[in-house]
């Protein structure tokens, strides 16, 4: 795809903000829309972002990017500053970028993203869920800064949302485990029960699944993003009770490393985990941000951002499955990429009904579920054990 088209190109999730359960950060229960751009604003709210359209940059557009973990060699947060790096290859001296690691959600990011915009910070990546009302509220005292929040909902006219189809992927990689298993026992360490965690877990279980169906999926929820400790207690505990393909939905490398310490498999997520977990690793999900970034910087360059709201995946490359590991059966790899290629081209759709829930409740009966039933999604479906945490 031409990178000039990349972002116009992505798939817009359902309605500009689709409502999510306010279980985490004491959010609202329902989504605010995304507010047009007001005329007057239209044309003016991009130039003191940048330079005046077509008149070349007096300095560096200075770039922030807030990071919820610590900066490493894989996970979540390595991801993203994989962007920032892009970033400095693509455009050099016309930009100047920034990052601040280890933000806290909440009222330390709020302070970290209010002192990025005083700093003369023109575009700034808020790079976690829990970021989206700090966002909003710095964004309203800076409305010439453009920002840019990842994995959220709401808008407003300097702030847009941006987002993965994890989903497709986790699809991929259920598949995987559901072809590898012997116990038929799964294993998932998650942090937060957000719609785009539920997400994650309901696909893998669906893929798994579709290719064995004995398999079931238990959980253990760490309530955080990124604690290593927790995450390999998690994963031990979920060793215990008889899974032997494991994936988790948090920020390090110590999930695939409790699988290589067990003897376990595991696939992987945000990076590629094979050097954390080179006999264990089976696949990773992963997610890449590079060419988003670049286009939104463009257009900050150019004078031509607006406020939007985008849900991109694996035909977009916002996510990849891979490597696969050696010993992978071949009809499993031959599979798992024509499985790929089907739901690049729209033939497949993880979530196609019937689909029932855990309790047996039939939640889509026939045909596929849209983006704003996805973004609204509180239950588990058939196969995962257990209840979603409401505190």
């Amino acid at each position: 795809m031409n990178d000039d088209r990349f972002v116009e190109n992505l798939a817009v999730a359902g309605p500009a903000a689709p409502p999510r359960r306010a279980a985490l950060h004491s959010l609202a229960a329902a989504a605010l829309g995304a507010p047009p751009l007001a005329a007057a604003l239209g044309a003016a709210l991009p130039r003191p972002a940048a330079a005046q359209a077509g008149a070349p940059a007096k300095a560096p557009l200075k770039v922030g990017f807030v990071y919820v973990s610590p900066l490493s060699d894989a996970g979540w947060t390595h991801q993203h500053d994989l962007g920032r790096l892009e970033l400095e290859r693509a455009f050099g001296a016309r930009i100047a970028t920034r990052f601040v690691e280890k933000v806290a959600e909440g009222a330390d990011a709020e302070r970290v993203i209010r002192d990025l915009a005083a700093q003369d910070h023109r575009l700034i990546f808020t790079t976690s869920f829990g970021y989206m009302e700090p966002t909003l509220r710095v964004a309203r005292d800076f409305p010439a800064i453009a920002f840019e929040h990842a994995s959220g909902y709401k808008t407003a006219t300097n702030v847009a949302t941006y987002n993965a189809r994890f989903y497709e992927g986790r699809y991929l990689g259920g598949l995987v485990a559901g072809r590898s298993t012997r116990s038929n026992v799964l294993g998932y360490v998650a942090a937060f029960p957000i719609p785009e965690v539920l997400q994650g877990i309901n696909a893998f279980m669906l893929g798994a699944r579709s290719v064995n169906p004995k398999a079931q999926l238990r959980i253990v929820w760490t309530s955080s993003w990124f604690d290593p400790g927790l995450e390999r207690d998690a994963a031990f505990t979920l060793a215990g009770q008889g899974a032997d393909v494991l994936t988790h939905h948090t920020d390090s490398s110590a999930v695939p490393q409790a699988a290589e310490a067990r003897g376990l498999r595991v696939v992987g997520y945000h990076s590629d985990m094979s050097r954390a977990a080179p006999k264990a690793h089976l696949a990773s999900v992963t997610h890449h941000w590079d060419r988003y970034c670049v286009q939104r910087t463009q257009a900050v360059l150019d004078g031509t951002w607006r406020s939007r709201t985008t849900w991109g995946g694996l035909k977009d490359g916002m996510v990849r499955v891979g490597p696969l590991a050696p010993d992978l059966p071949g009809d499993t790899a031959t599979l798992l990429r024509a499985r790929e290629a089907d739901l690049v081209a729209g033939r497949l759709h993880p979530f196609t009904g019937p689909i029932r829930d855990n309790e047996g409740r039939v939640r889509l009966q026939q045909g596929t579920m849209g983006d704003e039933d996805l973004n609204r999604i509180d239950w588990l479906v058939e196969g995962v054990a257990g209840k979603i945490p409401r505190s």
